[in-house]
């Protein structure tokens, strides 16, 4: 079928929602934005959906929704008997109408449903999971996508995104249905009287709480810290809970950014509404200023994600990393479950492949073991699933990305902002009792293992053109790699996708024992290092740039001059 007879199918079959209805009318006569509209399927990926909100098979709506959600629920039946889903949505536009959509649709394939009432965090879709003992689920968000986006998430039983194996079938069931007719869907109240559908009670909502504050160290000297803290939801999902279990350790001078706290899907003060990026977090630094807070910390709409802000000497506002943060927090874990004497037996923690190498020292500095995997959460979660079915998942003691994500315990398989924040705002505080700001306790950390130092630069290719280039580009930096990037050789290439690591000087070829992965690794002289990847949820190539440097400006001046060299092989 072309494009143009896809467009009138939908202009015919399309009348569940008024909405997109119009948009097809809209676009009667813009070739381009039907060809953009009809040119694909929206891909049912290795963690499900994501794009933009509006009609055609290339876009996020209730039917591309329901096509997805038939897929998997095709799956779900095939794999388990009498199957149940947990379902929870974000604050996205349309997020409560993607989640009633995939609720239908389960309900008609027999599958039982249980649903948040209201807007919560992705970390409580994944312990609901396994507190209902559910066989699978869905989270609708787009994480920190533009408003125009949004997504859907697919959960399996261990409540971690879906493994490689179980997403590939999943997709081929997907790929296999019709968007209309290969669709069995009721009604979401109808689904609800009939009990199929069932709301998610406030017990199990308290049962996250408990879980989240059994991972504190040092809870009881919170509240007599004096920490002061500016926080924003970025008109997310953590307003509430965030806001609960910081009062819970002792924490009562939160002042809230009030153009973000309620929740908002158009994200009209923060249109990139993710911490990484400083443009989001502007209103809160702005109060900043006024309230003069230890600690800015800021949670994306999905609240599985932190970025915080602290003052230095002059009071100035400054954003940490995700790699700083997680390193810290790693440090502040590993000395006081020694302190403590809480350390497990052969701990462990884990890390993805792009994120900071100063982990290495500070796991060997405390006899901890480290594991790494390939980017995306669901790696880490994985592996916490391998050590519960060993009965030995309490050797798993922090893990973490550098796109801000973090996790200390076992209660959830993604990362968790919700335990980040409390876990952040404790290791303020406990430093502050010992008249140490953040700000010293970084470059504490710098001054034993070294200053590391991370960039992440994102490059966007957006439509068909788009993507055929994404492809050009990973392709021949694959086939005709560089032997220098910003004047320093390039030691190691390291191909995820053929699953070679290649030492350049020397010849010798090893395996790589991760999963295929479209990654390419350059080891360069100095330690440095940069890793490209294509994005799984985005139309973008990301490049990850590591420095080394005896100072903050040597390490930043070198980052310098591998991203410019780096960013005329993509350009």
């Amino acid at each position: 079928m072309n494009i143009n007879e896809l467009y009138s199918l939908w202009c015919e079959k399309a009348v569940d929602d008024p909405d997109l209805k119009q948009e097809l009318i809209s676009v009667a006569d813009d070739s381009e934005g039907i060809n953009d509209r009809f040119y694909r399927n929206l891909e049912f990926g290795t963690g499900g959906l994501r794009g933009v909100i509006g009609a055609g098979t290339n876009r996020m709506n209730i039917y591309t929704v329901r096509r997805a959600t038939q897929g998997f629920a095709d799956y779900i039946n095939e794999a388990f008997d009498k199957p149940s889903v947990a379902i929870a949505y974000d604050s996205r536009i349309k997020s409560d109408v993607f989640a009633k959509a995939a609720a239908g649709v389960f309900a008609a394939n027999g599958i039982h449903v249980y649903i948040y009432g209201e807007l919560m965090p992705t970390p409580m879709l994944s312990f609901a999971v396994r507190e209902l003992n559910c066989q699978a689920g869905v989270m609708v968000t787009a994480s920190h996508n533009p408003s125009k986006y949004n997504g859907y998430k697919a959960y399996g039983a261990d409540g971690c995104q879906l493994n490689l194996t179980d997403a590939e079938t999943v997709i081929k069931k997907v790929n296999a249905l019709d968007m209309f007719d290969g669709v069995k869907h009721i009604k979401f109240d109808d689904a609800v009287e009939s009990g199929m559908v069932e709301y998610i009670g406030q017990s199990v909502i308290d049962k996250f709480y408990e879980n989240v504050l059994a991972q504190g160290l040092n809870t009881n000297l919170v509240a007599d810290s004096g920490l002061k803290v500016v926080y924003t939801p970025l008109n997310g999902t953590g307003n509430k809970p965030v806001r609960h279990i910081l009062n819970k350790i002792g924490i009562k001078n939160v002042t809230v950014v009030p153009e973000q706290e309620m929740p908002d899907g158009n994200f009209t003060t923060c249109p990139y509404p993710n911490p990484e990026i400083r443009e989001a977090l502007e209103l809160g630094l702005k109060l900043c200023d006024e309230v003069k807070p230890d600690l800015l910390l800021a949670t994306d709409p999905d609240c599985d994600r932190v970025g915080i802000a602290v003052p230095d000497e002059n009071g100035n506002y400054v954003l940490f990393s995700g790699n700083e943060v997680g390193a810290m927090l790693l440090e502040y874990i590993c000395s006081e479950r020694t302190r403590q004497g809480t350390m497990p037996k052969n701990p462990i923690t884990v890390k993805t492949i792009v994120t900071t190498d100063i982990i290495k020292k500070i796991a060997e500095k405390y006899g901890v073991e480290l594991i790494e995997v390939l980017t995306g959460f669901k790696f880490i979660g994985e592996q916490i699933g391998i050590l519960e079915k060993q009965g030995e998942e309490d050797r798993f003691i922090f893990g973490y990305e550098e796109s801000y994500g973090y996790l200390a315990g076992s209660y959830v398989r993604d990362k968790d902002a919700v335990n980040a924040s409390m876990l952040i705002c404790e290791m303020a505080a406990f430093y502050r009792t010992k008249g140490i700001s953040l700000i010293q306790a970084r470059e504490n950390m710098y001054k034993t293992y070294g200053v590391y130092y991370h960039t992440q630069q994102s490059f966007t290719f957006e439509g068909k053109a788009g993507m055929e280039k994404m492809n050009s580009i990973m392709e021949n930096l694959r086939k005709n790699y560089v032997a220098e990037i910003g004047g320093l050789k390039v030691i190691l290439f390291e191909d995820y996708l053929e699953g070679i690591s290649k030492n350049v000087e020397t010849g010798k070829i090893t395996e790589i024992k991760l999963p295929k992965s479209n990654v390419l690794v350059f080891g360069l002289t100095d330690g440095a290092k940069v890793i490209i990847r294509p994005s799984g949820t985005e139309p973008k190539i990301k490049a990850y740039y590591t420095a080394i440097g005896e100072t903050q400006s040597d390490a930043q001046a070198l980052e310098k001059k591998l991203a410019e060299s780096f960013s005329k092989l993509i350009n």
